[in-house]
């Protein structure tokens, strides 16, 4: 049987570079999504690699559409991203809910009923499973640390790793749950920690942009972050288990003076609020790296330059305004 990568949530930021990834290793990918704006696949995908796609439009809520999601396109590995960020649980939290929890015990029912077809789901929990008090001073955060989350988007995501715990235990259904932290990069357009891309957009456009939020936390590049969704699909590995995702620990100065060593012209025109995030500062992903032999890590610098690189071009070329 032919493997097939369903991935949801797919015309998100990890999304469309998990898809992007999929193409470029010749691999058949099945899109899920509600919606149908591909503009952030047309922002770091050619026409030819968008039309070697699947797309599949539906509702991550509707059991019945994403049971025969699973039948009809033979699927063989998930990529489970489908979800409403933190505002977005905020201001609706039945909504968040539906979409965060009850469409993650979808994506589960139907690999469970696929026994025998479906080897491993990845799916995306968050480091907003931790509240900043859950680490310990100049400590990272375990793995196996209890936590304590003070969003419903962290509490939603706690869930979905409990879910995937049960659904292992009482019913062999595989799973890796990964906890981002801060994904930046081409395409990441939404949610709370957008704000360092977006200013890598400003800093690109020659216009001055202010971080609402400041501190140390853990920075992972949108590209790296889908090769090791996509690793761990394919990794040695049975069980249910969930990983910290090990990025670059940097106060927002450091990433600051990475956008202003890419665009010089920037300098001093990036300005942030020195308050950190509820979140803890550091996660450890050893676990994560040795299951995988490595983590996929640019350089900040070299990551910082494609993106802003990407952000041009697409602006010449008609893909993007200057004023997104």
């Amino acid at each position: 049987m032919q493997d097939t990568t369903l991935v949801t949530g797919a015309l998100g930021c990890i999304g469309a570079w998990t898809l992007r990834n999929l193409v470029r290793a010749g691999r058949r990918a099945v899109a899920f999504d509600l919606g149908e704006d591909r503009r952030r696949l047309r922002l770091i995908m050619s026409d030819d690699e968008i039309a070697h796609i699947e797309f599949v439009r539906g509702d991550i809520t509707d059991f019945a559409q994403v049971d025969a999601l699973f039948e009809k396109h033979a699927i063989t590995h998930v990529v489970h991203l489908a979800g409403l960020q933190v505002p977005f649980c905020r201001a609706n939290p039945v909504l968040g809910a539906q979409v965060n929890v009850v469409g993650t015990v979808n994506i589960f029912e139907a690999a469970r009923r696929r026994t025998g077809q479906v080897e491993r789901i990845v799916y995306a929990s968050s480091a907003a499973v931790y509240d900043v008090d859950d680490a310990k001073p100049g400590e990272a955060v375990a793995p196996n640390a209890s936590g304590h989350p003070a969003t419903l988007y962290g509490v939603y995501k706690q869930a979905n790793e409990g879910t995937a715990r049960i659904y292992f235990t009482e019913n062999g259904v595989c799973s890796i749950g990964l906890r981002p932290y801060i994904v930046y990069g081409p395409a990441r357009d939404q949610g709370m920690t957008s704000a360092p891309t977006k200013a890598m957009f400003a800093a690109a456009m020659g216009q001055p942009f202010h971080i609402p939020y400041g501190g140390r936390a853990d920075y992972e590049y949108a590209d790296d972050v889908a090769k090791t969704f996509l690793a761990c699909a394919s990794a040695e590995f049975s069980g249910a288990e969930v990983f910290n995702l090990p990025g670059a620990v940097l106060h927002m100065r450091e990433l600051i003076a990475a956008i202003e060593a890419v665009e010089p012209a920037s300098a001093g025109r990036i300005t942030f609020d020195d308050k950190p995030l509820p979140f803890p500062e550091e996660l450890d992903g050893s676990p994560l790296d040795a299951l995988l032999g490595g983590v996929p890590r640019r350089p900040l610098v070299d990551a910082v330059r494609e993106t802003i690189a990407v952000f041009r071009d697409a602006v010449a070329s008609g893909r993007m305004k200057e004023s997104e």
